[in-house]
């Protein structure tokens, strides 16, 4: 039997040039804000709930002085929410409230991402590392957040935490550089061989 093959394709999305819209501000609604401000304090945020839970309004309290903005708008959901919005979030507990999100970011042709659905994905939110200007996102094809979550942490073990220096060095050697494009990617898999080769 063949292997099955992840066909995802990452991206890495600038979340302080797009705007994002969470519907939810429960535990669900915590957990993928937390996330995302953990990854991106500049992202650019609406959240949409009739109720809020009280750690996520702490989060937003603590976050209310970064670049990014987050707007909290206390009602329920309604589908022209979606309008002005480039990626959706539907993070209730309402299985209904989830699916009529999902139903009116499609119908406005919006990426959406339906917390614990995974037929109902457009992106998975991956797991992340970050070592300064290197990031690394893990995706399990919706399959075991929790083996990413602990493959995450494996990775934040290993990674030197000076990698962000290593990284300014490469930058500063590839432009000093001379030279076309392909003589310039041969002498950087040169310089960084021993990375990998030990």
């Amino acid at each position: 039997m063949d292997t099955p093959v992840n066909t995802l394709y990452p991206a890495f999305f600038k979340l302080n040039k797009i705007h994002m819209l969470i519907v939810g501000a429960g535990e669900v609604g915590l957990e993928k804000m937390q996330f995302i401000l953990k990854s991106s304090p500049d992202a650019l945020i609406t959240i949409i709930a009739p109720w809020q839970k009280e750690e996520l309004l702490n989060l937003i309290e603590r976050h209310k002085n970064d670049l990014g903005r987050i707007e909290l708008v206390s009602r329920k959901f309604q589908s022209s929410d979606i309008i002005g919005h480039d990626l959706i979030i539907a993070a209730t507990n309402l299985s209904e409230v989830n699916h009529q999100v999902y139903t009116s970011a499609k119908y406005h042709g919006k990426l959406v991402n339906v917390a614990d659905t995974p037929d109902l994905c457009d992106f998975y939110m991956g797991s992340i590392v970050t070592r300064g200007s290197l990031k690394v996102a893990i995706s399990t094809n919706g399959k075991s957040p929790t083996f990413a979550k602990r493959f995450r942490q494996v990775l934040e073990e290993i990674l030197p935490h000076d990698t962000d220096d290593l990284l300014r060095n490469l930058k500063v050697i590839r432009d000093r550089l001379k030279g076309g494009f392909e003589y310039k990617v041969k002498e950087l898999n040169r310089i960084t061989s021993t990375l990998v080769n030990g």
